[in-house]
């Protein structure tokens, strides 16, 4: 005990605090972006993660994600509920605080991943399959692909590819997961003849303050101390979420003619997905750029592409997650300074072009084995349990089909 850091062991207990609060704002995010007949039953499937994916850590999911390694695929289950995870330090991870404070702080990453995915099968998915689904997901697609890239002895951490907080880990891998799902479940009824603008924009734009609030503990507490590194992840969190907002909103504004305020919480949103990969190895000026270009690309995504293609990702977890995270984690290949963090390394613009190339063989990688896996079990679900909901009551509601209650008496 004698080699744990107090004032490291109370950052990380606020980071963790802070990150699980993303997840409640992630739901009021999505919340407000549904019809106002589906806000209860899209807040739940936000909310229900927290408890499920919970007890899921504690059992099985922090010991295949960050136990001992078998292979470079996936942690033993040597740790299974929490057994040898205790107040000592684990030196392998975090040497300054219990291993417990670090087990809870990676918990709250696990938990918010696959809430993301929701955000592609609003308004549609049975509770009982969503619950199934997200299990089987936390368990076969972010156990091992956590353990590839944090977990000591993972296979892509030792390739060397740099994922500060979770672009692939987080990012992508549900990103993808949520366009797989998007694709397999199908549109929703009336999609493209019916309006279904946002029902709660005040909700909405509220829930993003909340991300981008939470978000400071999410990359800034990933330094695991609360020195000049986690500053430096403050800093860059700040200024990317700050460059991207006012990318996608004055974009919007001079193709629409009007900036809106879904736009410029969309344009936050994925500045701090775009920064989280690079959050603890670029500077200030890098952290402009990635915002710039983040803005740029999930624009082009949300607003052009998806339009183009006809799929319905409904709260656009594919374009802000899935896109940018990917332009995250290749921006790492590019801005990424050793000046910043020295046990980082240097991208392409300081000199170093394999990077870039490890970057984008981690992003690859994350992108195949989510979109199979994901496939399989949607798949696996549809053909037992069923995942879409009847489509009577699709049309009544998620709130009273699923939950028997509604968000709103008027």
């Amino acid at each position: 005990m004698e080699n744990i850091n107090t004032g490291d062991t109370a950052w990380i207990l606020m980071s963790t605090a802070l990150v699980m609060l993303m997840t409640p704002g992630l739901a009021l995010f999505y919340g407000g972006m549904v019809r106002k007949k589906n806000v209860l039953g899209t807040i739940m499937q936000s909310f229900i993660i927290v408890a499920l994916i919970s007890i899921q850590w504690v059992l099985w999911g922090y010991s295949l994600s960050f136990g001992p390694d078998k292979g470079g695929i996936i942690g033993s289950l040597k740790w299974f509920g929490l057994n040898n995870v205790g107040l000592a330090p684990n030196a392998d991870y975090a040497p300054t605080i219990p291993h417990q404070v670090f087990m809870m702080f990676q918990m709250m990453f696990a938990i918010i991943t696959p809430a993301l995915i929701s955000g592609a099968f609003a308004e549609r998915m049975k509770f009982s399959a969503f619950l199934v689904f997200t299990l089987l997901w936390a368990t076969l697609v972010y156990d091992p692909v956590c353990h590839w890239v944090w977990g000591v002895g993972g296979w892509i951490r030792n390739l060397g590819a740099l994922d500060f907080t979770g672009g692939t880990v987080v990012h992508i891998s549900s990103g993808i997961s949520a366009l797989v799902t998007a694709l397999v479940i199908g549109r929703r009824k009336g999609y493209a003849v019916e309006h279904m603008a946002p029902h709660n924009l005040p909700l909405t734009i509220l829930g993003a303050g909340l991300l981008w609030f939470g978000w400071f503990g999410f990359n800034a507490g990933s330094a695991l101390t609360s020195g000049g590194l986690a500053v430096s992840a403050f800093v860059v969190t700040n200024t990317a979420a700050a460059a991207a907002t006012l990318t996608w909103v004055f974009i919007e504004w001079a193709q629409r003619g009007k900036p809106t305020v879904l736009g410029a919480a969309s344009g936050a949103v994925a500045g701090l997905v775009a920064i989280t990969p690079a959050s603890g190895f670029v500077g200030p000026v890098s952290a402009i750029i990635i915002g710039i270009g983040v803005g740029v690309v999930c624009y082009i995504a949300v607003s052009m592409i998806k339009p183009l293609l006809g799929y319905d990702d409904s709260l656009d977890a594919f374009g802000v997650h899935g896109i940018g995270g990917m332009w995250g984690a290749l921006a790492t290949g590019f801005f990424a300074s050793k000046v910043v963090n020295p046990a980082g390394n240097d991208g392409l613009f300081f000199g170093n072009p394999g990077l870039l190339i490890t970057q984008a063989i981690a992003v690859l990688v994350t992108v195949v084995y989510a979109f199979v896996v994901t496939l399989i079990l949607l798949k696996l679900i549809d053909w037992t349990i069923g995942l879409r909901v009847a489509e009577e009551d699709e049309v009544m509601g998620l709130d009273l089909t699923q939950h028997g209650e509604s968000g709103y008496t008027t």
